[in-house]
């Protein structure tokens, strides 16, 4: 079974621009194609750009996500290459979580002193 490019990117949830623009740029191994030249994306095509969309969402710049995808396609000579890629990546993830962690600590404090100054006001 097979998705057009409005399908696959509903499924993924991205826009069929950006499906685009991650095949442009290497991201993405070029798509299938229907006997009428309209992109055909496979579950494995899915799957791939699932990944893609959860590297982007914690913020790994487009130049690591290239770098993964060409490391991807060279085969498992790459494994140890890829691994400290996503460990380098893992790093930055947590040193970001521990930074949201402190903001909603202020965040609370705010809400918890507003609330605190509106029943006093009551």
């Amino acid at each position: 079974m097979t998705m057009t490019v409005s399908e696959a990117a509903e499924q993924v949830g991205l826009t069929t621009y950006t499906l685009r623009w991650y095949e442009q740029e290497g991201l993405v191994e070029p798509v299938g194609r229907d006997s009428a030249g309209r992109r055909r994306y496979t579950q494995q095509d899915l799957d791939w750009l699932i990944l893609l969309t959860r590297l982007r969402r914690t913020g790994m710049p487009v130049r690591d996500m290239r770098q993964y995808a060409e490391l991807a396609r060279e085969g498992d000579s790459t494994l140890g290459a890829r691994r400290r890629l996503f460990e380098a990546h893992r790093d930055r993830v947590l040193a970001r979580i521990a930074e949201l962690e402190e903001d909603l600590k202020v965040l609370n404090y705010k809400i918890e002193v507003y609330g605190k100054m509106e029943q006093e006001l009551c």
